[in-house]
């Protein structure tokens, strides 16, 4: 309980270090505009326009999840880490509040649609869609709270790294839960169907957490040594005049 309680403390101050940045407004806006063209004028029957409103919270998650880890300096980083009792309540605080922001994303998706579309929508399909949010979401967040320190000291390092593997993992249809549950919406192939989905994106969070703790915690040390050297050697290579 204690370390629950920690970790919704930590959500909360990182959430709020986040707001008063004011950088989730642009993603935020763009989330909105993006749904707002979804249905606008004579929009598809739901849950079709929900497969892009869906897909769009994977980046926006793996953003969210980046920006509040990185959120604090080293040394304010250090002091939370105390304070909170561990890297365990940290790297749940951030999955916390990555997923409060996207699930009241997908929320104003979900309801936009529904008010949209007006009459198109079922119970049976409203949960789908949530559920379908949910799992891309969710995912996101894990990804972004690897692709980010403790993990990648450098920066720009883990933003392209997390680029790339967003943009290989979302583009398959195929591949859960983002796909599945994406493509569900779209075509009603559900592959793990939304409840599926978001089972498995809850696992892969675990996970990721589980990896974020462990390297905190001094874990893997050799290989992040080996690691750091590997990409030192390939900048000092890339510096112009060599």
């Amino acid at each position: 309980m204690r370390r629950a309680r920690s970790a919704f403390a930590v959500a909360m101050l990182l959430g709020e270090d986040l707001a008063r940045s004011e950088r989730f407004i642009a993603p935020a806006l763009l989330y909105v505009g993006v749904v707002a063209f979804l249905f606008a004028g004579d929009a598809d029957p739901l849950p079709q326009p929900w497969a892009a409103s869906a897909l769009l919270l994977y980046p926006l998650g793996a953003w969210f999840a980046h920006a509040l880890a990185e959120s604090e300096d080293d040394v304010a980083r250090t002091v939370t880490l105390s304070a909170a009792g561990g890297p365990l309540p940290v790297a749940a605080g951030v999955l916390l509040a990555a997923t409060a922001g996207i699930a009241a994303l997908g929320l104003v998706a979900v309801v936009w649609g529904v008010v949209a579309t007006w009459g198109t929508a079922t119970t049976g399909g409203l949960l789908d869609g949530m559920l379908a949010h949910l799992a891309c979401g969710i995912t996101g967040a894990a990804v972004g709270s690897v692709f980010a320190r403790p993990l990648f000291r450098s920066e720009g390092i883990a933003l392209v790294a997390a680029l790339t593997f967003l943009v290989v993992t979302g583009t398959r249809s195929w591949l859960p839960p983002v796909g599945t549950a994406a493509a569900s919406m779209g075509s009603g192939r559900g592959g793990l169907g939304p409840f599926g989905d978001l089972l498995l994106a809850v696992l892969v969070a675990i996970a990721a957490l589980a990896l974020v703790v462990r390297v905190e915690q001094g874990g893997f040390a050799a290989w992040r040594e080996r690691w750091d050297r590997l990409l030192q050697r390939l900048l000092e290579r890339l510096r112009p005049g060599r």
